[in-house]
């Protein structure tokens, strides 16, 4: 995923000493927070350990957690919280069964009513052992960069380790930011449900923790660049090939991951590419497209130029967007000569597609086995959506849609 600059909401830990008796207050509250044209879920958990009280402030739908606040009250009806990493505060009654009050940051009030109990998530396509195929956990080296990797190796079903018929296999590589190997965030899990329907189709996949990442070690992290990462997609590429277990040795890659795809590519290191919303023009130009997109379906002026994009101070502080921002995939697209199937969502508010799909048709050389292809009401990670919205991913109960998966199926078995 091409990182974005979000409103989080943080876990909260805060002590206080002891109750004498517990309160009715205790236990776990959610509810969603209205925030203009979105909402988010908000999840409050309170917990006696003791003499002393813990509470936490979840926000699901951001996948965030771990910021220290402390309790100001709590009462047998009452309780408040600040948050003061995130100059936040929420204070509410209990009336009934709910907690009805108010959440506030940087000066901005809003209502949010928390009703007991937590918020339940559906992900009814992650897939549940038994599985009808086996796997293997392996690990490999990236030795230039120090970095031990390790993933799942899924083989496809009926697969026969003495047929002289060799299975394809594929990488899957990640977006940005460290991930593990099921590309796991908002309690979806985009890659396992992805290498369990290629499995099922007859082909395998090797998906890896991010370098330190699970249990991945070594590799520098903080100042690392997408040609460090590309480098330990690389390293998967070549423990494929050494296995000879497998036919053609092909990667899909994820946004970040698609770029590393075609870099990849374009140093010849695999016999196909599969890229889920891969950039395909100049680092600053996309970003300041995805701010003025947000910005956008955000009710706010899209004023955000490249000029103001990288003044930003964050990018200063982060050798990975320097490094990504001047960053232009053109050379490297145009020097794939491998198969390409590039996807993209039209409502994608991070690799926006009105720029991406035209610069690919423009850039990959022509060949009958290159397919672009551009989906109707899908975002980045390839849900149907409403808006396109990050606070939607959490929300919607498909992790991937499913003509995206039996395309992609379809289309390695055509080669």
């Amino acid at each position: 995923m091409i990182r974005t600059m979000i409103f989080t909401l943080l876990l909260a830990v805060g002590a206080m000493a002891g109750q004498a008796q517990p309160s009715p207050v205790l236990g776990s509250w959610s509810g969603k927070l209205n925030v203009g044209v979105m909402s988010l879920t908000l999840v409050l958990h309170l917990e006696q350990d003791g003499d002393s009280l813990k509470v936490a402030l979840d926000s699901p739908d951001q996948g965030a957690r771990g910021i220290p606040a402390t309790v100001d009250y709590l009462s047998d009806d009452s309780v408040a919280v600040k948050v003061g990493i995130i100059n936040a505060s929420y204070r509410a009654r209990l009336k009934g069964d709910s907690l009805v009050g108010t959440f506030t940051q940087n000066g901005f009030a809003l209502p949010l009513a928390l009703e007991r109990g937590l918020s339940e998530v559906k992900r009814p396509q992650t897939p549940q052992p038994p599985y009808p195929y086996a796997t293997e956990e392996v690990s490999f080296e990236n030795k230039a960069d120090g970095a031990m990797l390790a993933g799942t190796l899924t083989y496809p079903v009926g697969y026969d380790r003495l047929s002289r018929q060799k299975p394809t296999v594929v990488l899957l590589i990640s977006g940005s930011g460290q991930q593990n190997r099921d590309e796991e965030l908002f309690g979806h899990k985009p890659f396992l449900v992805l290498a369990d329907y290629l499995a099922r189709h007859g082909i395998a996949t090797l998906r890896y923790d991010d370098r330190a990442t699970g249990a991945s070690s070594g590799g520098e992290v903080k100042n690392a660049t997408t040609e460090d990462f590309m480098r330990d997609a690389a390293a998967g590429l070549d423990y494929l090939r050494h296995r000879k277990a497998f036919g053609k040795v092909g990667c899909i890659g994820h946004s970040e991951g698609g770029t590393i795809a075609f870099m990849l590519g374009a140093r010849r290191l695999t016999d196909f590419i599969v890229t889920l919303a891969g950039p395909a023009v100049k680092g600053d130009t996309l970003l300041t497209a995805q701010s003025n997109r947000i910005l956008q379906l955000s009710g706010m002026p899209a004023t955000m130029t490249v000029e103001k994009y990288r003044q930003q101070e964050a990018i200063k502080q982060s050798p990975w967007l320097q490094w990504f921002c001047d960053y232009d995939p053109a050379a490297d697209i145009r020097r794939t000569r491998c198969p390409v199937f590039a996807l993209n969502g039209d409502r994608d508010c991070q690799v926006i597609s009105a720029l991406c799909i035209p610069a690919l048709r423009q850039l990959l050389p022509r060949s009958k086995k290159n397919v672009v292809r551009e989906y109707a009401a899908l975002n980045h990670l390839f849900q149907h959506c409403t808006t396109g919205l990050v606070s939607e991913y959490s929300q919607t109960e498909e992790t991937m849609a499913p003509e995206v998966l039996s395309d992609i199926a379809e289309w390695i078995i055509r080669l």
